[in-house]
C-alpha cells in the first residue's frame, strides 16, 4: 500500500500537467481565502442595503467584464501553442484585448445609468468599471502563463493583489471609510498589480512595441468572426449568476441580493479546484486531439470526470449537513436566512465541476459552436425559468431552482455530443445518473435519521472504503 502511494506521488511529482495545476490551484486557493476574508469584513461592517448597493455595483462590473474579452482566452490558448510567431501573436492579441476593454468600459458606465436610477450604485459602477480595461491586459498574460504551463508567475501575483485588498478591509477596523473610497482602493490595487504583471509575466517580449503592431480593422473583424462562439462560451457561466443578482435586484426586496451573494460565494470557493484543474487539463485535452492520441483522451477525461463527481458530492454534502452553523458563524446573524438558500444552490454543484469539464473537452475537439449554442439555450431557459417563476412565487428558491434544471439540461446536451463522438458512451450517462441520485438520496436520508455530524461522517466513511477497494484493484486510476 505504502509502495503504490508512493508510487503515485511520484507519478504526480513529474508531470508537468499536475505542477501546472497545482500552482494554478494554489494560486486560486490563496487568493480565495484572502478575498472571501475582505468579503467577509465589508458584509460585517457596512449596512445590509449599502453591502447590497455595493454587491449589485461589483456584480454589473463582472457580467460586462466576461464579454470585454470577447471570449478568446480559450483561443489564445489553442493557437499560441502552435504559433509560429509567437511574440507577434501575442502583441496583436494584447492590443486587442485593450482596445476592448476601453469599449467595454464605455458600455459598463451606460448600462449602469440605463439598469439604475439609485445614486450610490451608479457611482460605484463607474469606479468598478475601470477595471474592466485592467483586466483585460491581466488575463491576456494569464492566457500565456497558462498555454507555457507557467502558472506558478500568475499565483504568486494573484495572492499578493488579494493580500492587500485583505489588508484594506482590516483597516476599517481601525478606521472606517465610506464604500465609495473601499471600490476607489480596491481598483487602484488592481492598477498596481498590471504592473506586476507587465514587468513580470512576459519576461522575453518587449511591451512597449505592442502599441507599433499593426492589428487592422480587417484582421480584428476575422479574429472576431472566425472564433465569436467563444464569446457566448466564454462569458456563459457568469451570466448564469450575475445575471440572477440583477433579476433579484430588480424584483425582489434588497436584502435578497445579500443572500444570494453570499450563498454564491461559498459556492465559488467550492467551485475553485474543478475550474482551475480544468483549465490546466485543456492543454493536455488539445495535445492529446491534435496527436489523434484518442484513447489517451478518453481516459484522462474518465479519470478526472469520476474524480469531479466525488468532489461535487463532497461540496453539497457539506455545505447540507453544515450550512444552518456556518452561515451565520461566517456572516453573521443578520445573514442567518442565507442557509436555506445556499443548500438550494448547492444543488447545481452535483452538475457544475462535470459540465465545466465537458465543456472544456468540447472545446479541445472543435465543437466550440455546439458548446456555444448549447449556452445560449441554457442561460435562455435560466433567465425564462427565472422570470415567470419569481412572477408567481416571490422567492429566492425560484432562482436556484431556474439554475439547476437549465445547468442539468446543458448537462444532458453535453453527454449527447460526448455519446456520439464516441468519449463517452449512454452505459456510462446511467451509470452516472443513477449512482449521483442514489448516493444523494441515501444521504439525505441518513441525515434524517442520525445526527448531522454522523451522518456526514459515515456517508464519506463508505465513499472512501469503496475508492479504496477500487483503487487497490486496479493503481493506474489516479495516475494522470
Amino acid at each position: 500500500m505504502q509502495k503504490k502511494i508512493a508510487g503515485l506521488f511520484n507519478s504526480a511529482k513529474g508531470s508537468s500537467l499536475v505542477k501546472n495545476g497545482f500552482w494554478g490551484i494554489a494560486g486560486s486557493i490563496g487568493r480565495s481565502i484572502f478575498l472571501s476574508l475582505f468579503y467577509i469584513i465589508v458584509g460585517r461592517i457596512y449596512a445590509v442595503d449599502e453591502f447590497s448597493k455595493y454587491l449589485i455595483a461589483s456584480t454589473l462590473y463582472q457580467a460586462i467584464v466576461v464579454f470585454s474579452s470577447m471570449g478568446l482566452g480559450h483561443w489564445f490558448i489553442r493557437e499560441v501553442i502552435t504559433v509560429t510567431d509567437k511574440s507577434l501573436f501575442i502583441k496583436q492579441f494584447l492590443k486587442m484585448q485593450i482596445i476592448l476593454g476601453l469599449l467595454f468600459f464605455l458600455l459598463s458606465i451606460s448600462l449602469a445609468f440605463v439598469l439604475y436610477d439609485e445614486v450610490d450604485i451608479r457611482i460605484l459602477s463607474v469606479i468598478f468599471s475601470f477595471n474592466i480595461i485592467f483586466d483585460n491586459i491581466i488575463n491576456c498574460i494569464k492566457n500565456v502563463n497558462v498555454a507555457e504551463y507557467a502558472q506558478k508567475r500568475t499565483s504568486k501575483i494573484i495572492v499578493l493583489e488579494s493580500f492587500l485588498s485583505f489588508s484594506l478591509a482590516i483597516s476599517l477596523y481601525i478606521y472606517p471609510f465610506s464604500i465609495y473610497l473601499l471600490v476607489s482602493f480596491l481598483v487602484l490595487i488592481r492598477f498596481a498589480t498590471l504592473n506586476i504583471f507587465l514587468k513580470t509575466g512576459l519576461k522575453d517580449i518587449d511591451i512597449k512595441s505592442f502599441l507599433t503592431v499593426p492589428v487592422s480593422f480587417e484582421y480584428f473583424k476575422s479574429i472576431i468572426k472566425r472564433n465569436w462562439p467563444f464569446i457566448i462560451i466564454g462569458s456563459a457561466s457568469m451570466i448564469y449568476w450575475r445575471s440572477a443578482t440583477i433579476i433579484v435586484s430588480k424584483t425582489l426586496p434588497l436584502e435578497n441580493v445579500a443572500f444570494y451573494e453570499n450563498s454564491f460565494k461559498l459556492f465559488s470557493l467550492a467551485q475553485l479546484i474543478p475550474v482551475m484543474f480544468g483549465v490546466t487539463i485543456f492543454p493536455k485535452f488539445v495535445e492529446y486531439f491534435r496527436a489523434n492520441k484518442i484513447q489517451e483522451l478518453k481516459a484522462l477525461y474518465k479519470k478526472v470526470f469520476w474524480l469531479y463527481v466525488v468532489y461535487s458530492m463532497l461540496g453539497f454534502t457539506f455545505i447540507y449537513s453544515f450550512a444552518s452553523t456556518l452561515i451565520p458563524f461566517i456572516f453573521g446573524e443578520k445573514y442567518l436566512g442565507t442557509a436555506h438558500f445556499t443548500v438550494e444552490m448547492f444543488a447545481t454543484f452535483l452538475l457544475f465541476p462535470t459540465a465545466f469539464l465537458q465543456a472544456q473537452l468540447l472545446v479541445a475537439l472543435n465543437k466550440e459552436k455546439l458548446d456555444m449554442w448549447f449556452n445560449v439555450w441554457s442561460v435562455l431557459l435560466n433567465t425564462t425559468l427565472c422570470f415567470v417563476g419569481i412572477y408567481y412565487f416571490k422567492s429566492l428558491t425560484v432562482v436556484n431552482v431556474s439554475i439547476f434544471i437549465s445547468f442539468f439540461i446543458f448537462h444532458l446536451l453535453q453527454d449527447r455530443i460526448l455519446i456520439k463522438s464516441k468519449i463517452s458512451s449512454l452505459a456510462d450517462l446511467f451509470w452516472y445518473i443513477g449512482l449521483s441520485v442514489g448516493l444523494i438520496t441515501a444521504f439525505v436520508a441518513l441525515h434524517n435519521i442520525v445526527h448531522e455530524i454522523i451522518a456526514f461522517l459515515l456517508f464519506w466513511a463508505f465513499i472512501v472504503s469503496i475508492t479504496t477497494v477500487i483503487w487497490k484493484r486496479k493503481p493506474s486510476i489516479l495516475k494522470l
